[in-house]
Formats: structure tokens, sequence, C-alpha cells
């Protein structure tokens, strides 16, 4: 700013990360990887529960919406294949969430060696006295922080005692212990698991989500309505978000509690009744539900892996699958397509699942089905059904709840054992 002919010392630099099932990795043990197949460091860690591993580090150019490429997607899980027993398939179709950062990598000025990159952060002062912080990134902000101050201090001779940053808690954290959840559970019968979320997440303003937390209705827990089931987020967060200034439904979803960075597709799950609690929060209209529907559901679609996830089956999937395995899985079919018609709709899943005793609503159902719906036309056909099939066989696909749910209910039909005449009220 203060020399029009200072070089350049930042370099825009895109890493990608994806999350896959915690089975992957052990609980307490990651792995850091410095010398990959082409040079690039990858490292492979338990996080939430869950694995994510990464980063790729490529020369990018600056944009507010980094996309994760399938090409570092797949360049990610074949490093990881070699971290792993033979015996163990990384599929494709286990990458839950992907997601592209940028990152300022950055060259000391006053480094002899210009060419140097450093992906540490750098504190330059100028002849007139001007202090430039380039480089560093979220998780070294106090440091980053610190390290500015001082250089402030020492350059322009201010009066300020030693830095505090060090025994400084973040909000919550002054009354925090590790047995703090369990005073969640015994006051205001939260599950263990939540309770334990809200305690590592808020710290001591755990207690304050918990009094926002709505009844469920059941014996146990008594309160505490989770957003998506697998997943200790509660609406109650929402809530409280929105009082620390959450103001979108993409904050909700990314920032405020992880959803989209674990799994975007339990993301996508949660965000009608998030927009909902929003609205009913901050007074959205009709209109406004919707744009912040689309908006977040973009966002997951684009940013957040969700496209590259569902391009692993389009109408154009090959079906692979042995003559033997086409058989078998036209026969599940045709347990649900009993009028031969060659698709299947709602209906159809609705009735075998009423025969077996299993409930599920129609909003459900919906998009069980549309998840391999490809052409969109509201119904699964016999080919898409197939190629749905051929995409798990190859790792491509995992997870799809189509898929297991037509397994079940064929298993429950078959386990199902005929009632006796003189037990069924009839017969002659």
């Amino acid at each position: 700013m203060d020399d029009k002919d200072a070089a350049t010392i930042c370099q825009p630099s895109a890493g990608v990360h994806i999350v896959m099932p915690g089975y992957y990795s052990p609980e307490s043990m990651g792995l850091l990887d410095p010398a990959t197949s082409d040079g690039r460091v990858i490292f492979f860690l338990p996080w939430q529960k869950m694995t994510i591993a990464g980063t790729t580090d490529t020369p990018t150019d600056i944009t507010h919406h980094p996309i994760p490429s399938e090409e570092d997607i797949n360049f990610i899980l074949n490093e990881v294949r070699n971290y792993l027993s033979h015996d163990v398939e990384v599929r494709r179709g286990d990458v839950l969430a992907a997601w592209s950062g940028i990152r300022p990598l950055v060259t000391d000025p006053k480094s002899a060696n210009t060419q140097s990159i450093s992906r540490n952060h750098v504190v330059d002062i100028s002849e007139s006295g001007l202090i430039t912080i380039a480089g560093g990134k979220w998780t070294t902000y106090r440091s980053m922080a610190e390290d500015t101050i001082n250089a402030a201090i020492k350059a322009h001779n201010l009066k300020a005692g030693p830095s505090r940053t060090v025994g400084l808690f973040l909000q919550g954290g002054k009354d925090w212990s590790p047995t703090l959840y369990i005073r969640l559970v015994q006051d205001y019968g939260l599950e263990s698991e939540v309770a334990q979320h809200l305690a590592s997440t808020y710290g001591d303003k755990a207690f304050e989500v918990a009094k926002m937390a709505s009844v469920t209705g059941k014996r146990w827990p008594i309160v505490g309505v989770r957003l998506v089931s697998e997943f200790p987020y509660i609406e109650a967060e929402v809530k409280y978000g929105i009082k620390e200034y959450a103001c979108t439904a993409v904050d909700m979803i990314s920032r405020r509690t992880r959803l989209a960075f674990l799994n975007v597709q339990a993301a996508e799950e949660a965000l009608p009744r998030i927009v909902e609690l929003m609205g009913r929060e901050l007074n959205w209209n009709d209109a406004k539900k919707q744009e912040e529907l689309e908006t977040a559901k973009k966002f997951l679609y684009f940013e957040m892996g969700y496209k590259s996830r569902s391009e692993q089956l389009t109408d154009h999937s090959e079906i692979t699958l042995l003559p033997s395995d086409v058989d078998r899985y036209k026969k599940r079919f045709h347990k649900f397509d009993t009028d031969q018609k060659g698709f299947i709709t709602t209906v159809d899943v609705q009735r075998v699942l009423e025969s077996i005793n299993i409930q599920m609503d129609e909003n459900t159902l919906h998009e069980i089905l549309n998840e391999v719906d490809l052409n969109k036309n509201g119904q699964v056909e016999l080919d898409e059904f197939l190629q749905l099939m051929s995409a798990i066989q190859k790792g491509r696909v995992s997870g799809s709840r189509l898929a297991i749910l037509l397994k079940t209910a064929e298993e429950n039909l078959e386990r199902r054992v005929p009632i006796p005449v003189d037990r069924s009220c009839g017969g002659l």
C-alpha cells in the first residue's frame, strides 16, 4: 500500500478435503504423509466421528465459491488406499462431503530466496512503518494476531504489556469441564450424545441452548429434537444461532453446525426444517423461505460436493452386472412392480411396506425415489434401478436408501410365514 512497486507476495492455492465414514480411521489416531505419489502432503484424521482426508494443493484463481474437482477427490482416495489394509475397499460412494478452500501461500519479501513459498503467515514492516500480515489460516488466528501486535509495539515503540492471548478463554470456556455434559443430561433430560456435543461445542453456554430445546414427546430423551437422526444437532441450536447473528440457512448448515461438511445428503434433508425454524424466528415470508432453501441447496450441490456425488449415478451410467445379478435384482424390483409396468412409484413402495408393517411418510418416500429417478419423471424405471445396483457394486455409490429399503423389504417378505387356515378366520 505504501510502495506501488512492491512485488506480489501472495499466491492463492486451492485445497480439497473429503469426509468419509468414521470406520475408515481409528478414533484417536491420525496420519500425516509428507511424501505422497506426487509430493503433496496428505492427512487422514478422525473428525466429528467421521474421517477427514486432504488436502490437495493447486494454484487457483480467487473465487467466492470454490468447487471441489473430481480429479482432486480421486487423488485423495487413491492416496488413502495406500494407508489401509488391502481387504478394505475404498469406495468413491463413501465420500459424504467434499469441499475446496482457498488459502494464501506467501513469500517473505525480506527473504533472500524469493521463490520460497510459505504455508505459515508472514509479518513484514516496510520502511515507512506499515505493518503487513499475510498468509496464515483460520486455525492460527491468535498466533497471527499476537505476532502482528508485537511487531507494531516494536516498530512504533508502543507501550503495552505482554500478550495475554494464551490465557484467554473462548466464550463458554470459563466454567467448562469434561463432565459438564452430565449435568445437561440430568438437569434437562438430553440424550448423552447430544449433551456431549453441546458441551464440547458451546462450553458453559450449552445450558442456554438446552433451555431452548423442544420437548420430544417421548419417554426419553425428554428434550432435544434432532435435525437429522444420525447427528446430534438439535433444533434449539438454530434458535441459539440466530441469537449469535446467524442470518442464512447456509450459515446454519455449514458454520453453526457442521452438517454440510459431514454429510451433504443429511444437510439437505435437514434444510426444510431449518428454514422453517429460521423463518419463524426471523419473520421470513414464503418467498424468502424459498429463496433461502434454493440458495442452500445450490451451496450443497456445487460447493460441498453434492454435484460430484450425484454424477456418480446418471442416466448414462453403464450396467455392468453379471447376468445372474441382473436376474436377482429384477426379481427384487418386481416384488414392488407387481403389475409389470416396468417402473415403481411411491404407491408401489408404500403398498409393500404396509404389508410388512413398516410405516414411512410420503414425503420421505418421494425423497428416496428422487435420488434414483435419473430422468426426473416421478418414477424409478427398471433400468434406473439396475444402473443404481451396478454403481453400488463398482463402489461409485454407497448408502442408497432405495437399495437398502428394497433389500430390507424383500427379506421381510421372504421371512413372512403364511397364516394357517385355522387361524385366518376363513377357508373351507
